[in-house]
């Protein structure tokens, strides 16, 4: 009963993403940041790889899966909805997991597309297709990631722009906070280098496959998934 509740949220969620600008207008925006950096730096360096359009999407889907997750659960407290939802057969655990499903389908539908410049770059030259899974393969880790941060911040507020700037805050620091690390503390240093989600994202990209990152985006995800359920249950 409880997958199938969860179901029905996803479906329903998945349903208000696509009768929504908004959404439309988000896809768009990633489309063309992800289709200028790659076609610009591609002509520029002449290699028939994707390794700079993978280094660049951390920083892009920072910023992307914000703005998708910002308002499932900050438009429901405005609106009251949220309370009408409760009056249903269903747990916070349900409403969570169905709202994480549909964002996460949602951000892999949006990326979708990009599947076409590895085929574009294959008619011009000889890729490697083995370093292409493994970036997409991380790239659907980090965004299970950042869709979890997304939801938590969401819950945290009634305000999308609030909850967007959270998102987006809390998004940015796991992505670049290791190009930072030169400001902080020395004995700090290992755990912000273990905490910045680039560096698990590229050593997947690059085709290594660690189980320790792999169990870095599980454990951080759930992790973020639990503080949001203990937000939307205390709300409850």
């Amino acid at each position: 009963m409880r997958v199938k509740a969860s179901l029905r949220i996803m479906r329903r969620e998945l349903g208000f993403y696509f009768v929504s600008p908004i959404a439309y207008i988000v896809i768009v925006v990633f489309l063309i940041a992800t289709g200028w950096f790659f076609f610009s730096v591609f002509f520029l360096n002449g290699r028939a790889d994707l390794r700079e359009f993978f280094f660049a999407l951390p920083l892009i889907l920072a910023f992307v899966v914000p703005a998708v997750t910002m308002r499932l659960f900050s438009e429901e407290f405005s609106s009251g909805s949220y309370e009408t939802l409760l009056t249903f057969p269903v747990s916070t655990i349900d409403i969570l997991t169905g709202k994480f499903m549909a964002a996460l389908i949602f951000c892999l539908l949006m990326l979708l597309p990009t599947v076409s410049y590895s085929i574009f770059v294959s008619t011009l030259g000889e890729l490697d297709w083995g370093p292409v899974a493994a970036g997409y393969l991380g790239t659907v880790f980090l965004i299970g990631l950042l869709s979890a941060v997304g939801l938590f911040a969401s819950a945290l507020t009634k305000n999308q722009i609030v909850a967007f700037i959270i998102g987006a805050a809390l998004c940015v620091f796991l992505t670049q906070v290791h190009r930072a690390l030169f400001l902080i503390p020395a004995f700090l240093t290992g755990l912000f280098h273990f905490l910045a989600a680039s560096t698990h994202f590229n050593n997947i990209a690059k085709g290594v496959l660690d189980s320790r990152d792999l169990l870095y985006f599980v454990s951080l995800g759930f992790l973020a998934l639990y503080f949001s359920n203990l937000v939307i249950a205390n709300k409850r």
